[in-house]
């Protein structure tokens, strides 16, 4: 979220942030910001004089009864009508301009730190390091292919019961998996001194729209409910849904109607999947106020995450580098704005720290403009290698959202001295789990089809060496 009174004091600023993160006509687009706050404002101001003017008036009511002059006493009532229904009347203009433009700045991305390079997308991205080397020979076989082969990757049983972009995991590999979120959290609990908390994974539109999901990105989230009247409603082709951006009906991926809500008022409870424990960690400290000294909390969670991947047709179709389910270890800083330059660098490093002790080679990437997120400032990628693929795929994504989240969320802190002042928040997965096993399989893989349970996993493992 954007402080009106930043755009009002430097609007070509934001004129050449936002241009360069790829926003259209972004003059004509702060012409409207401050447009609308004008009207805004002079609706407020106009309401305020109305107010002054009945209160004055309704005191003069009173002297002018005990003077008996009842004509003045009628002048002043009749004044006083006029005068309440002028102060509804902007009060209703107050109102629609108001959300207006609280709308309008809600859909608005983060301004990129200094720093940050420009570029439209992907290949305007800077890589910044490399660590381990990507080896030379051996077998270089797809991790779907591996897992199917072993029996121990199921992507048909779980097409039948849920579609695509969901996968089952069994035995040895299905133990692997938990293994590397338990060695993850464990990395970032003892070493890092993260605090691990358990957060809940359905959450209101508020925690969306706090950390930046709600309202531009609803077609990538999926929606729980429940409703008043089962009795009313056919369930027969209901399923797996996304919530639509029309607010009126649940469809499926296809795009095919599951089940129609005349209105939000026919659903008891409504709640969204989180796509990253970032909602719900991030949340924590909506609408709180803490104190310097307790700063920076550092936070971590292995929960599973939920995601339409509403605009990735025919990307990563198959295996689980891009599933609809899966779990994540998530890192969430909160700092002073002054720390969290240094609060980003100390969390990118304590998401490379996993990847070095698996001992999967990877780099760091540093995004261009056009390919960071829309809460971020500043974005760093760590990028792992797949021999399968050749190439180095995203694996962690450590962002610096600056107080972007936390004006959304009314997130504030208090020094000693001075009035209470926005947090900086920061996210970045500490890693990605599955992604992290793909990377396993296909690095850890040997001629007999078999893979290596990495020395770091090994006390994980139960006495395992191999998973195959």
């Amino acid at each position: 979220m954007h402080d009106i009174r930043a755009i009002r004091d430097n609007p070509g600023h934001f004129v050449a942030g936002w241009s360069s993160r790829g926003v259209e006509d972004a003059q004509a687009l702060v012409e409207q910001i401050l447009s609308l706050d004008t009207e805004l404002r002079a609706a407020q101001t106009a309401g305020q004089e109305a107010l002054a003017k009945r209160n004055a008036a309704s005191k003069l009511i009173g002297a002018a009864m005990g003077r008996k002059d009842m004509e003045e006493a009628d002048r002043l009532k009749a004044e006083v009508e006029t005068l309440k229904g002028d102060i509804a009347s902007h009060g209703e203009i107050e109102a629609a301009k108001g959300a207006e433009l609280r709308g309008l700045l809600a859909a608005q991305k983060n301004l990129a730190a200094d720093d940050v390079p420009d570029g439209e997308d992907e290949a305007g991205n800077v890589e910044t390091s490399r660590w381990g080397t990507p080896r030379a020979g051996g077998p270089a076989k797809d991790h779907a292919d591996l897992g199917e082969a072993m029996g121990l990757l199921d992507f048909e049983a779980a097409a039948r019961m849920s579609g695509a972009r969901f996968a089952v995991l069994k035995g040895g590999l299905a133990r692997l998996e938990r293994a590397v979120g338990q060695f993850m959290l464990d990395v970032q609990t003892t070493e890092h001194g993260y605090l691990e908390v358990n957060p809940p994974y359905l959450v209101r539109d508020e925690a969306m729209f706090g950390t930046g999901q709600l309202p531009k990105f609803q077609n990538d989230l999926f929606f729980a409910s429940s409703f008043i009247d089962f009795d009313t409603w056919d369930f027969s082709q209901a399923s797996s849904g996304v919530y639509a951006p029309t607010l009126t009906k649940i469809i499926n991926e296809d795009g095919e109607t599951l089940l129609g809500v005349p209105s939000y008022e026919a659903l008891a409870r409504r709640h969204w999947l989180i796509p990253t424990a970032e909602v719900s960690l991030t949340n924590l400290v909506r609408e709180q106020i803490t104190l310097e000294e307790e700063l920076p909390l550092r936070l971590t969670a292995l929960t599973p995450c939920f995601r339409a991947e509403a605009g990735s047709a025919g990307r990563d179709t198959r295996g689980l580098i891009r599933q609809h389910q899966f779990h994540k270890v998530e890192l969430v800083s909160i700092t002073t704005p002054d720390k969290s330059d240094e609060e980003h660098e100390r969390m990118t490093t304590c998401a490379e720290a996993v990847l070095q002790k698996l001992e999967l080679p990877y780099r760091r990437m540093l995004l261009c403009k056009g390919d960071m997120g829309f809460s971020a400032k500043k974005t760093f990628d760590l990028e792992v290698w797949l021999p399968s693929q050749g190439t180095y795929r995203e694996i962690s994504s450590v962002s610096n959202c600056g107080d972007f989240q936390a004006r959304r969320m009314d997130a504030r802190f208090k020094r000693k001295e001075g009035k209470p002042e926005f947090v900086h928040t920061l996210n970045g997965s500490g890693l990605a789990v599955g992604r992290t096993l793909v990377a396993i399989m296909e690095n850890y893989q040997d001629e007999g089809g078999k893979i290596a349970v990495p020395a770091a996993l090994l006390p994980y493992m139960g006495g395992a060496t191999h998973v195959g």
